[in-house]
């Protein structure tokens, strides 16, 4: 038995949680979610504790794999319905400028060309300043995947430290050929 799976998920105040013909919709003040559910599991959503719980059918490997997978998948489905997830992104290097213009994010990062990204349906990407991006949904895999589209576009190098990175992100600093003597 998946030890993650077995837990039930606590439903939050304001997010309402349904189960209709296979799919699973999560609804709340920041936003609308729905999954497929596999066939191996079922979910039973309990009005009275709050609480939804995810099942499986079998005892085969997809089964258990996918147990566990749902239950996290929903949890996150919750809290990204009731709060929102965000990552934050911060330009580094001299002249490195980023800014939106509708819904394309403009970056110019040390390249020839401006390179630009579409921001996908769902998002909310700002601009606070010319060298930091907000990212914000409901959806975490969305969020994620975004966040790291745009940090792959030129990602930090490890002798300046010029780049798009995530704001905290340590990146560790080479010594140059000169310390090699």
């Amino acid at each position: 038995m998946s030890r993650l799976g077995k837990k039930p998920v606590a439903i939050l105040d304001g997010v309402k949680v349904s189960v209709a013909n296979g799919s699973l919709n999560v609804e709340g003040p920041a936003g609308k979610l729905d999954y497929m559910l596999r066939p191996e599991v079922d979910v039973q959503v309990d009005e009275e504790t709050k609480s939804a719980l995810v099942t499986r059918k079998g005892d085969d490997r997809i089964s258990k794999a996918m147990h566990g997978l749902t239950r996290a998948l929903l949890a996150n489905m919750i809290v990204g319905c009731k709060e929102g997830y965000e990552k934050n992104l911060e330009l580094q290097g001299v002249g490195y400028v980023c800014n939106l213009k509708g819904t394309t994010l403009s970056l110019r990062v040390g390249l020839a060309n401006e390179l630009k990204k579409e921001v996908p349906e769902g998002l909310d990407v700002t601009c606070p300043d010319q060298t930091h991006i907000k990212v914000r949904g409901c959806d975490k895999q969305k969020v994620g995947q975004f966040a790291a589209e745009v940090r792959a576009l030129r990602k930090p190098e490890p002798y300046k430290g010029k780049g798009i990175r995530y704001v905290g992100e340590y990146v560790k600093i080479k010594p140059g050929k000169a310390a090699q003597k």
